[in-house]
């Protein structure tokens, strides 16, 4: 910054609006009244407004004020920079009251199957002018959007690599189920032993290092010295169910992910034993600020996520 730009001293919007209405109005008494102030209070504002721009802006005459040349220059901007600053704070009511604004939210792949569109339907009924941008990655991807500041929010699997981030705890509890179209591979829960034995689909081939129900997989054929080698991977669990339900083969899912699609498709499922339970939680950026819109859109999915879960008398 140059030194002569230091030194300036910036106009006060109120001294603008003094100056605007006694322009306008022809008195400063006038003006004191229509800003319901003191006479001397609005004269000593006008004054301290033309020391600080080095400038007369009126003629004082025994009946009323005439604009000097400035005076008449500085009108129209002044009045121009008092609209602006009135638009500013409009839009700053309309933020803070999520008239509008952006939501920025990230999360899993699979939400959309059972809560990205009522959240979105319901948010949208609530909030017509507020831009909504979800993306579905991966929880750990999400994490990574959130750490970097390329997304506010997120619902993430846990557990997810929290460093620099703020984590809730659990919102939302799924459960890993077992599927096939044979029935009499689903009459009792399933254990990491007979999983090694059946033709295996698993989903989220591109982060096999980092899904959790992959490395909680591996825990157990570890603990057990078997090995688990999937004869299919693909991206997505419902993809994974319907190679399933053409017999290619047995998956893993999340209840509520699979729960539709398995009936449709004439499958059905049993619990894992021991059972692997799913926790879901937000992130957000630690230290960081999330927008009046994207932290209503959490709180909706929050309930939303509450009645699901008690839809099914899991919660």
């Amino acid at each position: 910054m140059r030194r002569e730009d230091r030194d300036i001293v910036l106009p006060t919007i109120r001294q603008l609006e003094y100056f605007i209405s006694a322009a306008h109005l022809g008195t400063f008494a006038s003006a004191a009244a229509e800003h319901r102030i003191a006479q001397p209070s609005l004269s000593e504002q006008i004054s301290v407004l033309e020391r600080s721009l080095e400038v007369p802006l009126f003629t004082r005459t025994s009946r009323r004020l005439l604009l000097t040349d400035a005076g008449k220059q500085l009108l129209p901007l002044a009045e121009q920079t008092v609209a602006d600053m009135r638009e500013f704070a409009e839009w700053s009511r309309r933020v803070r009251s999520i008239e509008e604004g952006t939501v920025s939210f990230g999360t899993f792949n699979s939400a959309h199957l059972y809560l990205l569109t009522d959240l979105i339907s319901e948010f949208h009924e609530l909030h017509p002018g507020v831009r909504i941008h979800v993306v579905g990655l991966n929880s750990s991807e999400v994490a990574d959007g959130v750490r970097e500041g390329r997304l506010e929010a997120g619902l993430v699997q846990l557990p997810v690599d929290d460093r620099e981030l703020e984590v809730t705890p659990s919102v939302f509890a799924d459960q890993v189920v077992y599927v096939s179209r044979r029935p009499e591979h689903t009459r009792e829960p399933v254990g990491i032993r007979t999983l090694a034995q059946r033709p295996l689909i698993l989903s989220e081939a591109r982060w096999s290092y980092d899904d959790p129900l992959r490395v909680s997989l591996l825990e157990r054929a570890q603990r057990e010295g078997i090995i688990l080698e999937p004869i299919v991977e693909v991206e997505f669990q419902t993809h994974a169910l319907e190679l399933a339900a053409e017999g290619v083969g047995d998956s893993l899912v999340s209840y509520h992910v699979g729960r539709s699609l398995i009936a449709e498709r004439g499958m059905t499922w049993a619990p894992l034993d021991p059972p692997i339970e799913e926790h879901y939680a937000f992130v957000t950026r630690r230290g960081g600020a999330i927008s009046p819109a994207t932290g209503q859109f959490m709180r909706l999915a929050h309930r939303i996520l509450r009645r699901i879960a008690g839809s099914d008398g899991s919660g």
